[in-house]
């Protein structure tokens, strides 16, 4: 099933810590700094390739997103807000997704991360590729949404396909993964599952189970749709029978996972009962298989148990045992009063899921599963060039800004009357 050791390649920049969404934002990018001090604390590094993630170039992100929406982003600042009222409105910016200082950078750089990530495994520098600033999974096309701006996750699936068949993505976030599905509904080359919460007007009310793809994506996406207090039987109780089967049918070339910790029992904005073992044993699983896996963060509100889950899951991807006493890091006081690495479910938190509940799930994804009597057959061409800025054919005697600004109002990733020489110093 499995193979021997595997590469892993890991993307942290010391920079994400500096943003900040706003005092009273649940979404907390600090935590990734708090997790990054656990990975060196375990002295897990040591067993990573390290990487720091460069900037994605507008045009990258303009492989998924619409061209206007990705020259606001890259515009807009806390101090010129006044003069973009029309879109604020129009890209759905509000209390949820702020306009805060970096926000372009910060999306550049997690959504750099997964891309090179993608990369990397692609051309087999690496078996496994871990981005815990990732995992962004329900911005939209040309709308922000849930504290997402970019969508990394299907960036980085396209990046896959470039030489993968199939690609399949899954979503233990507690939240419905409704942006990377809406972007893959139609197409049988990328499966989409994610097991969530539904119901109860939950954020964001999509991920019905009978939701399930259509045209040639008909039974390509997968939602299993649970209740309050879900623990890590009721969850494994589905998970482990769904994805081996999915797995069996769909045979994917690569594995994108988002790991969003918010489904852990005490999140601030979640609603599961799962521990710190029971959400790894989801990555353990899928891990064994052996494909090349692109393993991300996503939601995830108590800053403390993100550190912890996303630390242990490191030690999972790189096969190491690490102790229960958490390494002393700069932010020890945090991780009082037992400073301990593992996350216990409540104990007399209900499940709300019943024996039929779960039943009944399981009953109707493998129904759905049954359509797919096999992988679907794709003709693979010739492989399209990496995700990069393209070279282009200009005159040589014209000045570098002319060229690069041209270049950039001809693709709709800038317009006329931007200030280019900030667009020019990405490129040099």
């Amino acid at each position: 099933m499995g193979k021997g050791k595997q590469k892993v390649a890991y993307f942290y920049d010391s920079e994400f810590e500096t943003f900040y969404f706003g005092q009273n934002h649940p979404m907390k990018p600090h935590r990734l700094a708090m997790t990054h001090q656990l990975v060196l604390g375990y002295e897990l590094h040591k067993k990573l390739d390290v990487y720091r993630p460069r900037k994605a170039y507008p045009v990258e992100l303009a492989q998924f997103h619409s061209g206007d929406y990705v020259e606001f982003l890259s515009r807009i600042t806390p101090d010129n807000t006044s003069k973009y009222a029309q879109q604020l409105r129009m890209y759905n910016i509000n209390e949820d997704c702020p306009i805060f200082d970096g926000l372009f950078k910060f999306c550049q750089l997690y959504a750099g991360a997964s891309i090179e990530g993608a990369v990397k495994l692609n051309h087999g520098l690496a078996d496994v590729a871990i981005n815990w600033s990732g995992g962004l999974h329900h911005a939209k096309k040309a709308e922000a949404s849930g504290f997402c701006y970019v969508n990394d996750l299907v960036l980085a699936i396209l990046e896959l396909l470039k030489h993968h068949a199939r690609v399949l993505y899954i979503d233990i976030d507690v939240h419905h993964g409704d942006g990377v599905e809406e972007a893959f509904y139609m197409t049988d080359r990328v499966m989409t599952v994610s097991f969530h919460k539904y119901g109860d007007f939950f954020f964001p009310g999509t991920g019905d189970i009978h939701d399930s793809g259509a045209m040639n994506g008909k039974f390509y996406s997968i939602n299993v749709p649970l209740k309050d207090g879900t623990t890590d039987d009721t969850f494994h109780a589905l998970f482990k029978p769904i994805m081996r089967k999915v797995m069996e049918v769909f045979q994917p070339g690569a594995i994108v996972m988002q790991c969003g910790a918010d489904s852990l029992a005490h999140d601030r904005l979640g609603c599961f009962n799962m521990s710190l073992k029971g959400h790894g044993e989801a990555i353990r699983f899928m891990k064994e298989y052996g494909k090349p896996m692109l393993v991300t963060g996503g939601g995830g509100y108590t800053k403390r148990n993100v550190a912890r889950c996303w630390a242990y899951e490191t030690s999972i991807l790189t096969d190491t045992q690490v102790p229960e006493q958490l390494p002393r890091t700069e932010y020890h006081e945090y991780f009082a009063p037992d400073f301990s690495l593992n996350v216990t479910a409540h104990k007399v938190m209900e499940d709300s899921n019943t024996k039929a509940d779960i039943e009944r799930i399981r009953r109707e994804v493998m129904e759905n599963l049954r359509h797919l009597a096999h992988a679907p057959s794709v003709q693979m061409h010739e492989v399209p060039p990496d995700t990069k800025v393209p070279r282009f054919d200009f005159d040589e005697d014209e000045p570098l800004e002319e060229r690069l600004g041209k270049y950039a109002r001809e693709h709709l990733i800038i317009r006329e009357g931007f200030e280019e020489e900030q667009y020019v110093e990405q490129y040099e």
